[in-house]
């Protein structure tokens, strides 16, 4: 069985788009909103924060042109809100990966 490590590159792998990282940055936190106003029985807003996280998240899926990684097992619905927090952390602290500069293009004399 793999292991955490494994499920984490795999999910990043497909979640490269910055708009696909944004809407699952916002999307993951609403779904689980709405789980907890669910449960405390506020029932209108907590289904209108599951099903908007949702949509977050299919939308980023859209534009990165792939299907939701839970597609492929359940554990991703776990493996998701890990992945959020972890590169929301990288952004706080400082130590999320910098984007690879882009070369000038060359100027011809």
């Amino acid at each position: 069985m793999p292991g955490q490590a494994s499920y984490m590159e795999r999910y990043d792998h497909e979640h490269t788009s910055a708009w696909n990282k944004l809407l699952h940055g916002v999307g993951i936190p609403l779904i689980f909103a709405g789980i907890v106003l669910l449960v405390l029985m506020k029932w209108i807003l907590g289904a209108s924060l599951f099903f908007g996280g949702w949509i977050f998240l299919f939308l980023g899926h859209r534009i990165e042109g792939n299907h939701p990684a839970f597609f492929q097992g359940p554990i991703y619905l776990l493996v998701g809100p890990i992945w959020v927090a972890k590169e929301f952390w990288g952004f706080l602290s400082g130590k999320h990966p910098s984007p690879t500069p882009v070369a000038p293009e060359s100027k011809r004399n």
